[in-house]
């Protein structure tokens, strides 16, 4: 199969910025689809799935084409942490990982004709004791609000940060060295 067009199925600036990184060529396409987490199957199956239903939803608009899609969530103890829904979600959610270690999990899935490759990255982060005043000033800012967990660990939210263990890039929504590798191979065989 020769792949003229890689199409992103995110319209997230981070994920594009990091593709872009790569040197491919490729356009970004929202995908309209459910994020259903599936609470009855292990977390990383889970987000594995919506990733693939992303990449799925817009691979079906397009099946002479190559799909990338991710999902990126957040889990302390075990609880998925998405993006918030409001300040007051937000707060919540940066106070239960305030002096604590979670784990981000970015689903992947690569779809195209004879193209089928999911797989998930995690990446361990502890974070400082968050005091008062550096919530409430993050809270005014419009950073928190639409990633997962939060926090941002490529903006403000890096100074919550006291230690990763994994791929940085995978906390930014897209372990990007692993995504390389694979569309690297699938795209010289072309």
């Amino acid at each position: 199969m020769n792949y003229h067009n890689l199409i992103l199925a995110s319209k997230s600036p981070r994920r594009k910025e990091l593709m872009q990184d790569c040197g491919f060529a490729f356009r970004s396409i929202s995908c309209d689809c459910d994020e259903v987490f599936d609470k009855d199957i292990p977390v990383e199956k889970a987000i594995e799935k919506i990733a693939y239903q992303k990449a799925k939803t817009v691979w079906d608009a397009f099946p002479d084409q190559l799909v990338l899609g991710c999902d990126t969530m957040v889990i302390l103890d075990g609880e998925p942490l998405g993006k918030p829904k409001n300040r007051e979600d937000a707060s919540r959610m940066l106070k239960q990982l305030s002096g604590s270690t979670h784990r981000v999990i970015s689903g992947v899935a690569i779809l195209g004709k004879d193209v089928h490759i999911v797989f998930h990255d995690i990446t361990e982060v502890t974070f400082y004791n968050i005091e008062e005043d550096d919530l409430q000033q993050y809270l005014d800012s419009d950073e928190p609000y639409d990633k997962a967990g939060a926090y941002g660990i490529q903006g403000k939210g890096k100074l919550f940060v006291k230690e990763i263990h994994g791929d940085y890039y995978n906390v930014m929504g897209l372990p990007i060295a692993k995504v390389y590798r694979e569309l690297k191979k699938l795209l010289k065989n072309q």
